[in-house]
């Protein structure tokens, strides 16, 4: 074989058996990493002798001294067709074509109402309580019917959390920068006067925003202390909208109900980290993406990319 294809942060061991890679036997020779390498130089000595790479969401950063590092590499291919952690000008200097795929927004959607649900309804810890032979009924569930649920943006996967709130008749305001409120109201979501009329109002906050300069650290102390006490916020969006410094603070000090949160700083998560720790928190390991659907269309794609690429005629290029 005179290709050597490599899947990263293959953590379930799926990559290679939920889509169909067959098209590339006697061709490339595929091997998946169950773990994650944690540092650029683990990456660089595991990805050596490989010319394609498939990466997974923004885990692993491809910086330019990475594409100097591994001269072998020439396709990488990264699941979803946004990614802020690989160099293109750096990977087209080296010769590295860099490929996406289609990723739906469905399962984010979904995680967001598992983990907003799971908050109203103290669902781990009665869970736990239940397993543990603990207190039966510890916890008093939060009603959503009549609640306000405000998001902080109101996009491709914003607006439909938005339509679900409606359904479970909760009351929907919504704020971006940009956003309109004819826009909002196509989505069934009346436009907040102010981010900070959003925060101060609503029984539950959820993030679905870009991760840009202009939204890094959208939502810090002086926005958290905003919130009611009875207040919950949620990000399956990305870690840095939000100051994790001030949002485990906020949690210690119990100045809001709760947080759910399923995106991190750091991923993997360290085991010390004080976010596994931290009391009022509900957090999963960045599932919000994982499901069997999607992870079809990425490694499916992937083996559609790879193929192209051998055919000379890349798909669904990056930059």
């Amino acid at each position: 074989m005179s290709f050597r294809c490599a899947v990263l942060d293959d953590f379930q061991s799926v990559a290679t058996t939920v889509a169909d890679w067959s098209p590339l036997a006697g061709a490339v020779e595929v091997v998946s990493f169950p773990r994650h390498f944690g540092t650029e130089g683990e990456l660089v000595a595991a990805l050596a002798d490989f010319d394609i790479v498939v990466t997974l969401r923004e885990r692993v950063a491809f910086p330019a001294g990475v594409f100097a590092r591994l001269p072998r590499l020439r396709l990488l291919i990264a699941s979803g067709m946004r990614n802020s952690v690989i160099d293109l000008a750096a990977a087209e200097r080296h010769g590295v074509t860099v490929c996406g795929t289609e990723s739906s927004s469905v399962p984010p959607v979904e995680h967001t109402w598992a983990l907003l649900l799971g908050l109203a309804r103290g669902i781990v810890p009665e869970a736990d309580a239940l397993r543990a032979g603990g207190p039966w009924q510890s916890t008093l569930g939060v009603d959503l019917h009549g609640r306000r649920l405000g998001l902080l943006g109101l996009g491709r996967i914003g607006s439909q959390v938005a339509r679900i709130g409606a359904a479970f008749g909760m009351e929907v305001v919504a704020w971006s920068q940009n956003l309109t409120e004819e826009r909002a109201r196509a989505a069934g979501a009346a436009l907040a006067a102010s981010k900070e009329d959003l925060l101060a109002t609503s029984d539950f906050v959820s993030l679905h925003l870009v991760l840009s300069e202009r939204t890094r650290g959208l939502v810090g102390a002086a926005e958290l202390a905003l919130m009611r006490p009875t207040g919950y916020l949620v990000n399956t969006s990305r870690a840095a909208l939000v100051d994790q410094d001030a949002l485990l603070a906020a949690l210690h000090a119990g100045t809001i109900a709760g947080a759910a949160v399923d995106v991190f700083d750091i991923e993997p998560l360290p085991a010390g980290h004080p976010m596994r720790t931290a009391p009022r928190l509900l957090a999963t390991p960045h599932l919000g993406y994982v499901t069997e659907a999607n992870y079809r269309t990425y490694y499916g794609q992937a083996v559609e990319g790879v193929q192209a690429f051998l055919a000379g005629s890349p798909v669904r290029r990056l930059g």
